[in-house]
């Protein structure tokens, strides 16, 4: 009986210690291979801020292999992808409140579906799938678009969100040979 409380009081004693320190030096240790990265766009009463983590294709086949055709991702790497807008916004003609969002995408071979959820999870993927399975929470979701999908000449290493203008702005993700654009108006 003694032996026990002993075994279960280490075991309490290593979660805590995993809680206090180990978290932080797992999301450190992580951000070395996929960096945090910021995408803004402020301009046309707009002021629009993602921030995410950006694994590299490392001769990795990415889309329809490592990220699975048909399955929500997390969109990047580590904690979930957050945009953030200042103003009321359409996304793809949807209307989107000023706030901060989680943003999740479901690729498909010919277009994605991009999704902005209104809960911001601490991490994004359940550690018991190894990774394959999201945190994110569907009856939280406030606006959901198609878009198509765009074929690069050339592979881009790394995952990229950036902002492109044209007749009106774009958010664009790019990674290997695929890229999506989402309209943005004001």
């Amino acid at each position: 009986m003694k032996f026990l409380k002993w075994i279960l009081l280490v075991i309490a004693v290593l979660v805590l210690a995993f809680f206090l320190g180990g978290k932080s030096y797992l999301r450190e240790q992580t951000k070395k291979h996929s960096p945090e990265r910021t995408a803004t766009y402020n301009k046309n009463g707009m002021d629009l801020i993602v921030n995410y983590s950006s694994p590299f294709k490392k001769d990795r086949n990415i889309f329809g292999e490592l990220v699975p055709y048909g399955v929500v991702w997390r969109t990047g790497a580590n904690e979930p992808t957050t945009f953030t807008t200042g103003t009321k916004i359409k996304v793809d003609g949807m209307p989107l409140a000023a706030g901060t969002y989680s943003l999740w995408t479901r690729p498909n071979k010919n277009s994605w579906e991009i999704i902005f959820n209104s809960e911001v999870p601490d991490w994004g993927v359940t550690i018991l799938s190894g990774g394959k399975e999201t945190t994110r929470d569907s009856d939280w979701d406030v606006v959901e678009v198609t878009v198509p999908v765009k074929e690069l000449p050339k592979p881009e290493e790394s995952f990229t969100i950036h902002f492109d203008e044209g007749d009106k702005v774009y958010l664009s993700l790019s990674w290997d040979k695929t890229k999506v654009s989402v309209p943005i108006e004001h």
